[in-house]
């Protein structure tokens, strides 16, 4: 998600998941990329598309020229349609986390911290983010920059404005948001390449988070997420500073095997806007909790085991700031714990 988070999704993801083997039931609603066929033309006289050709003329300025040469023998990459309903966040943490936390991971991203640790200085002076939590978001989106995803993003975009009908609002401002970040930084929309779900850079923003997060760390007048590494991990730590993120204040704690009364289980079931008290939560499950920033309500997230059981902890702000990122509390917990290791000595 970069994402804002919600699609700031992984292309580190895009690159190990398996082969797209769905296979609906007879009455099943059939997947998008059931719908279509890869390379097809899209229709740029259809209604959607000339009520965005008609925004791009009058609200953002763009020459009738300009929008014929970006969008003519615009064609739908089906493989978008095909990972979007396949993505990892959906499997059990057991499966998930062995994905991203590696040794070899780990070992490049200590490594990485000693690199750049003049830049972590004074992002955390400067930002207040702790830099094992930067670096365990970059090591996860894009394997510390390597990378970055293959995907042509325009295409993308239009794929899913196009095709994917149950997130085409959303694509639509994407898209928007794209071409405007692309003539603010006097980029080629056509080159760009990224993940199947439109984030790009080594942040793995996607277009509104780019225009409304990044920042020039360097001072060289550009917002460079591709090659400035200090504009790369300043960007990260202020997406989650601007979500809240209090330096040296709690991500997690662990509240036991299962819950025990119903409003935990009701917000475990809610997902990560399901909150609930600190004083709540370490009263149902007989624990000790730190007090959480602003006395902010907690999370309750679940995390599956191997052998069938469970494992469930309490998500403070900082958590909440990372699902802001990525909304998916495996996610989330992931970075977490790829931080806890990379602090190690």
């Amino acid at each position: 998600m970069g994402g804002k988070a919600f699609f700031s999704l992984l292309v580190v993801a895009c690159l190990i998941c398996g082969s797209f083997t769905a296979a609906p039931a007879e009455d099943a609603t059939p997947k998008a990329a059931d719908l279509v066929s890869d390379g097809q033309l899209i229709d740029l006289n259809s209604k959607r598309y000339q009520g965005l050709f008609k925004e791009l003329r009058l609200r953002h300025n763009f020459r009738q020229e300009e929008i014929d040469s970006l969008f003519k023998g615009l064609k739908v990459k089906r493989r978008v349609l095909e990972l979007m309903d396949s993505q990892w966040e959906a499997k059990p943490y057991y499966e998930y986390y062995p994905r991203f936390i590696t040794r070899e991971v780990i070992m490049e991203g200590r490594q990485k911290l000693k690199e750049f640790s003049q830049v972590f200085d004074k992002i955390e002076k400067e930002i207040g983010v702790e830099r094992e939590v930067v670096t365990a978001i970059w090591g996860i989106e894009t394997r510390y920059g390597r990378y970055k995803g293959a995907f042509n993003i325009f295409q993308t975009l239009n794929t899913m404005f196009d095709a994917y009908p149950r997130r085409r609002t959303f694509y639509r401002k994407q898209l928007v948001h794209f071409l405007l970040l692309c003539r603010e930084n006097q980029v080629d929309p056509l080159s760009i390449t990224g993940s199947y779900g439109g984030a790009f850079g080594q942040t793995q923003f996607i277009p509104s988070s780019f225009r409304e997060y990044a920042v020039d760390f360097d001072n060289d007048g550009k917002r460079d997420v591709w090659a400035s590494t200090a504009d790369v991990l300043a960007s990260i730590a202020n997406y989650l500073h601007r979500y809240g993120w209090v330096f040296e204040a709690s991500i997690y704690r662990e509240i036991g095997d299962h819950l025990k009364n119903d409003t935990l289980k009701a917000a475990y079931e809610k997902g990560r806007k399901g909150l609930v008290p600190m004083a709540e939560v370490a009263a149902a499950q007989g624990v000790n909790l730190p007090p959480s920033p602003e006395n902010k309500k907690l999370t309750i997230v679940g995390l599956e085991l191997k052998d069938g059981g469970m494992r469930y902890v309490a998500g403070y702000p900082n958590f909440q700031a990372i699902t802001a990122w990525n909304h998916s509390n495996r996610y989330a917990m992931a970075v977490t714990e790829l931080s806890e290791k990379l602090a190690e000595n």
